[in-house]
């Protein structure tokens, strides 16, 4: 049998080994992940207090006054690690939906940066709260009537930050089921030549 010190030190490496993995996927969840294949949704955002939908518009106007259905509310969302880091924005004017330093929202039609990534959060009511990645702790938000709430002003608990994701009217989350073609070939009829057995098309 072993000794208890050797038993300890064990227990010690494997556990040594779990906290460094952990910190590892930890360490990637935040950093971009290039080769990855990236996951693409469509969907709209429902907000909580304005009742209405985000949308993007071409004059790099943000809201959330949009009904269902509209074409400026239906969002492009980018995976952009293995975790829940996504990449928003307008589908009808490819503009990203971004945050700048003074926690405004604004549009941009490159997204590459890190203020144009948000993280999911799933909350306890089933509502979504967006969280930027450069800006942690401040929050994509609207008022009651749709305007947008600077992101220093936010916080996960309050209304105004929960979302809720909704198809775009139309949208089907299947596919259209394949047509098939069917061949028409002639028929077959079957004679008999001495013993043997063989299929001939009927004559015309």
């Amino acid at each position: 049998m072993g000794s208890p010190r050797s038993a300890l030190s064990c227990l010690l490496l494997h556990l040594l080994v779990l906290c460094l993995q952990a910190q590892h996927v930890r360490e990637q969840s935040l950093v971009t992940d290039q080769l990855s294949r990236r996951l693409i949704r469509t969907y709209q955002l429902y907000s909580r207090t304005s009742g209405k939908h985000v949308q993007v518009l071409a004059n790099k106007r943000i809201n959330a006054m949009a009904e269902d259905g509209d074409p400026f509310a239906k969002l492009i969302v980018e995976t952009d690690t293995f975790g829940s880091r996504v990449r928003v924005r307008g589908a009808e004017t490819g503009l990203y939906i971004c945050m700048n330093k003074k926690g405004k929202l604004i549009a941009k039609s490159n997204g590459k940066g890190k203020d144009c990534v948000f993280t999911e959060i799933v909350l306890e009511n089933n509502y979504t709260a967006l969280q930027n990645a450069k800006y942690e702790g401040w929050y994509m938000a609207f008022t009651r009537k749709g305007r947008p709430r600077k992101g220093s002003k936010t916080r996960q608990h309050q209304r105004e930050v929960h979302f809720m994701k909704r198809l775009p009217r139309g949208h089907h989350t299947t596919e259209q089921s394949l047509r098939f073609e069917f061949l028409n070939y002639p028929p077959f009829t079957r004679s008999l030549r001495g013993s043997q057995r063989t299929w001939a098309p009927e004559p015309r």
